[in-house]
């Protein structure tokens, strides 16, 4: 698994150029079908959707392997999550058979 990021500009040009902002809507709409700029709209209209965004990029490869793994081998109507008072994010399956799995923090 890894993660991609991509950087335009290391001296950031003023938000008022036009150029910048037209450039990079160019470059999205066609890298990505409508189907898919419609469904990044719609999901990013959920609250705290760019904090969680942000939370799983900071996350180390390996903890979000672990993360994606537990997430595609198991049911997800069928997790519970819950915050310790240390900051810990627990998610384990409703049924407990099997024991949590205890994330690192993702820090702000």
């Amino acid at each position: 698994m890894s993660a991609e990021s991509v950087v335009y500009y290391l001296n950031r040009v003023p938000e008022s150029d036009p150029n910048d902002q037209t450039e990079w809507l160019v470059t999205a709409l066609g890298r990505y079908t409508g189907a898919e700029l419609r469904e990044l709209l719609y999901v990013a209209e959920e609250p705290g959707f760019f904090e969680l965004m942000r939370g799983l990029f900071a996350l180390s490869d390996e903890s979000r392997a672990v993360l994606q793994y537990f997430l595609e081998t198991g049911h997800p109507p069928a997790m519970k999550a819950a915050i310790d008072p240390k900051g810990r994010l627990t998610i384990e399956h409703a049924n407990a058979e099997q024991p949590a799995k205890v994330l690192p923090m993702i820090a702000n």
